[in-house]
């Protein structure tokens, strides 16, 4: 069976297909998948085994400049791509959005042109499949389904894909208390000179109110190098860029990469960890996925439905985490936000050995 998979960002929602990907490889022997994603993630994939071909998509580009006829060719050559590497069995949106679904319908009809072309090939057409109307993110995508699946919203997202994989392609649904991300990422050299053992310090996120206050971070690093640590701070920016320098200044064993490293690069950084600690951020969830130790500080989100997950993930959640704040409204709320996050919280939870 071979399966065209649409679910091209962000990091986290990317990584939270993968143990969909684990069920269906275990309940239907052989069975393909080819993985339309955003470029900036489409090394992702690739570490799965049921993964064949990946297609990494700039949507973001082409929204941004949709008008230019260089934008319509090169969509035209990239769904003609895709169509070249079938037939499927089923296309599925494991995103439910209004621009998924373009991607989706796009990729259904060059498959559709492709297939009247070669006698070969099928002619009914590659059934579609997403979420119903009720469980969509976007519920009107649901319209442009051949077929929608109903999966509970009261739940987190990595057990609403496996739901939405097991149902779109006729299996048993697996046991969700058990995750396996599937991830096969082999051992290579470090992307800089750094000692074992060391931690990893992902201080940077996409909203202002997840950050972790930087002195808190200097407190910990000290504690950290004190138990013999080295620490690691990657940055993916010039604004974190710019904290790694801050937060490392004063201190030796403390390493900033000289330069932005690749995804590729961040994973063997984690993979070869001891420890991670993080805030609410797509690299968390990547450091669950490769099973290292991770602790997550979950100031204004709730990881209850999109928090990262694995057998060695901890949080440590604010009493107002459920607010999802993405403004501080004055002093005491952002005070409330850092209750049971202080440095000696977060410091209980690390091996100090």
């Amino acid at each position: 069976m071979r399966v065209l998979l649409v679910k091209m960002s962000s990091m986290g929602d990317v990584i939270h297909a993968l143990p969909a990907l684990t069920d269906a490889q275990r309940a239907i022997p052989g069975i393909r998948f080819d993985w339309i994603v955003e470029s900036a993630f489409a090394e992702i994939p690739r570490w799965h085994a049921a993964v064949e071909n990946v297609f990494p998509i700039q949507l973001r580009q082409w929204r941004r400049q949709f008008w230019r006829p260089s934008i319509w060719r090169a969509q035209r050559d990239f769904f003609e791509k895709v169509a070249q590497k079938g037939p499927y069995d089923l296309i599925l949106d494991a995103q439910g959005l209004y621009k998924s679904l373009y991607v989706a319908k796009r990729a259904q009809k060059a498959l559709a042109r492709h297939g009247a072309k070669n006698a070969t090939l099928k002619k009914s057409g590659t059934p579609l499949v997403g979420m119903d109307f009720r469980s969509a993110r976007e519920p009107l995508a649901a319209y442009g389904y051949d077929q929608g699946v109903n999966v509970p919203t009261n739940q987190h997202a990595i057990a609403r894909l496996r739901q939405l994989f097991a149902q779109a392609l006729g299996y048993a649904q697996p046991d969700l208390g058990k995750i396996d991300y599937g991830v096969d990422l082999p051992k290579a050299p470090l992307p800089l000179d750094v000692s074992s053992p060391y931690w990893v310090f992902l201080h940077g996120t996409t909203w202002e109110t997840k950050l972790w206050p930087e002195e808190n971070w200097r407190k910990l690093i000290a504690r950290a190098l004190s138990a013999g640590r080295q620490v690691v701070l990657p940055w993916g920016n010039a604004e974190e860029q710019a904290r790694s320098h801050r937060l490392a200044e004063g201190f030796a064993h403390v390493h900033v990469p000289t330069q932005r490293l690749a995804i590729g690069e961040v994973a063997q950084l984690l993979n070869q960890a001891e420890q991670v600690v993080a805030v609410d951020t797509g690299l968390a969830h990547l450091a669950a996925a490769l099973a290292v130790p991770t602790l997550v500080l979950y100031r204004v989100t709730d990881p209850a439905r999109v928090g990262a997950l694995g057998p060695n993930v901890s949080h440590l959640v604010s009493p107002i985490a459920h607010r999802y704040i993405k403004r501080f409204r004055n002093q005491y709320e952002a005070n409330d936000s850092l209750q049971g996050l202080d440095v000696n919280a977060v410091w209980e939870q690390l091996p100090h050995a």
